[in-house]
């Protein structure tokens, strides 16, 4: 059986509250529940964290054992060096995902320092971005 983590990073543990015009109205627990039952062939995980350290040590946890990574780093995309170093040290593929089009927002968004680092990216397509980067993890 496939293992694959969802890491979502900061603020998104606020989706269905956070500006529902943008991200949505539905909880990502309740998103995530509709994944597992959708793929029970895949062991799928959640972790969510505002913080970078401890999204780095989850990307070191799961980075050699682990099948895929599906990861939003919210903010922290436009940011963080250091993310995309571990996500650069790992040998599980990351596909990056983003809910909202990031190229139709801010001028800050539309960098990413994990692009690169990643086999995938997906933008733009509400929660069914996710869905999207685990049929494409299984699919490689």
């Amino acid at each position: 059986m496939k293992k694959v983590i969802i890491i979502n990073g900061p603020n998104l543990n606020l989706l269905g509250k956070r500006e529902p015009e943008i991200y949505g109205a539905q909880t990502f627990e309740n998103y995530f529940d509709s994944l597992v039952e959708q793929y029970p062939q895949v062991s799928l995980s959640y972790f969510q964290s505002n913080h970078e350290g401890v999204l780095i040590d989850k990307l070191h946890e799961v980075g050699f054992d682990y099948d895929g990574v599906i990861l939003n780093g919210g903010a922290y995309t436009h940011t963080s060096i250091a993310i995309a170093d571990a996500i650069g040290a790992i040998s599980t593929p990351v596909v990056e995902v983003h809910i909202s089009n990031v190229h139709a927002r801010e001028a800050f968004r539309h960098h990413s320092y994990f692009s690169e680092k990643c086999v995938g990216v997906i933008v733009g397509m509400g929660l069914k971005g996710y869905e999207l980067g685990l049929q494409g993890l299984l699919d490689r």
